[in-house]
């Protein structure tokens, strides 16, 4: 099938460690200017191109002439810092010689979870391309730890797609695109041009990554092609290695994932579902389970558990008694108060807490629920 191209007009670009990296990890310029003259032609097209770029521990590596990763956390943000510094600097270089600008902003997983945090990274970026800036996004591993962190930069950009609007996410990585298995180890794997829609087949290509500096593999590709589809916009996987192959997404190259068959979610929709952090989980019996497949508000009386602490307004898993995932949404009562009324119909709300501001634990306007696997 045809990739629909014609409405897209802001394109995120995120490039990995190996297509900015020579294979002992030292930053290659060379493959960073590839990458840049093809920004080059985008804008040229008319395109507005932000750039998701990876390669900030491997520039460390390469400063201080590292042969391996170091395992311990401290070490790893040690050298995001270094590299990240070096990383700009080659990146200003190369942009000038195309009369482009760029800049630097570092993100954690917190700037997508707080709405006032959120909105002032939207405006940000969005001054900044009124500015004709290129934007060079990383997560900000320099102190990033797992509490806040996002974890790979496939998943950032994804993040990021809602947030600025973009209507065409590329991962620039070092295969050619979705085979139907590993290529690496069977040789009749098919590449996958074109994916109209993510099934659960389609999810279950996934593979582990052959790459010795990046953090995404395969799974993490479609996890991202997911999150964007939702959104309503596209994504493509193409191979760093092929000459203009970033250019090259918007005809053949690589493989799309259509845009137009996902959810097409809403902003706040998709902020509950994908950009915020749970803050909590509430366990829910099998008979409320079914009546939040019809999209119905969360009652007290199907509640059985709620595990963690969290406070009004918060972001919630739900969950099955069995553990499966199978909402998100914000509740209108704190877990303590949930503790208390979970189980009992709506009408005692207010004899057990002696208030009740809402008859819903989660509203149906205020949750998504999530596709079944």
């Amino acid at each position: 099938m045809e990739r629909s191209i014609q409405d897209i007009k802001k394109i995120i670009i995120k490039v990995g460690s190996t297509t900015l990296c020579d294979d002992d990890g030292q930053i290659n310029k060379e493959k960073i200017l590839k990458v840049i003259a093809q920004i080059a032609k985008l804008k040229r097209a008319g395109y507005t191109v932000l750039l998701v770029s990876s390669g900030a521990i491997a520039a460390g590596m390469g400063a201080l002439h590292l042969d391996e990763k170091p395992t311990l956390l401290p070490q790893k943000q040690a050298l995001a810092a270094i590299g990240q510094a070096r990383l700009m600097e080659i990146y200003e270089e190369l942009f000038s010689i195309f009369q482009m600008r760029c800049s630097q902003i570092l993100l954690n997983h917190g700037d997508f979870d707080d709405r006032k945090r959120l909105m002032h990274l939207n405006l940000t970026m969005n001054a900044l391309l009124d500015y004709d800036v290129v934007p060079i996004i990383n997560e900000n591993d320099a102190l990033s730890v797992d509490e806040i962190k996002v974890g790979d930069n496939d998943t950032l950009a994804a993040l990021l797609v809602p947030v600025v609007e973009a209507e065409l996410l590329i991962l620039v990585s070092d295969i050619d695109g979705l085979y139907t298995a590993n290529p690496h180890d069977d040789p009749s794997a098919k590449l996958l041009s074109y994916i109209d829609h993510l099934t659960p087949k389609i999810m279950s290509y996934a593979g582990d990554s052959h790459s010795t500096l990046g953090t995404g593999g395969m799974a993490t590709k479609l996890k991202a092609a997911k999150m964007v589809n939702d959104f309503g916009s596209h994504m493509c996987i193409v191979n760093g290695s092929k000459p203009d192959a970033i250019v090259n997404a918007l005809k053949d190259e690589g493989t799309w994932f259509n845009g137009r068959s996902g959810r097409k979610m809403k902003a706040r929709e998709h902020w509950i579902a994908y950009r915020s952090k749970p803050k909590g989980k509430i366990v829910v019996d099998a008979g409320c389970q079914r009546a939040l497949m019809r999209h119905t508000s969360l009652l007290p009386k199907g509640i059985v558990d709620v595990e963690g602490d969290f406070l009004s307004g918060a972001v919630v898993d739900v969950v099955s008694q069995e553990g499966e995932l199978l909402a998100k949404g914000i509740t209108n009562y704190a877990s303590d108060e949930v503790r208390l009324i979970k189980g009992v119909n709506t009408d005692q709300i207010e004899k057990i807490l002696h208030y009740k501001d809402y008859d819903t634990i989660i509203h149906a306007n205020n949750m998504v629920v999530l596709e079944e696997k």
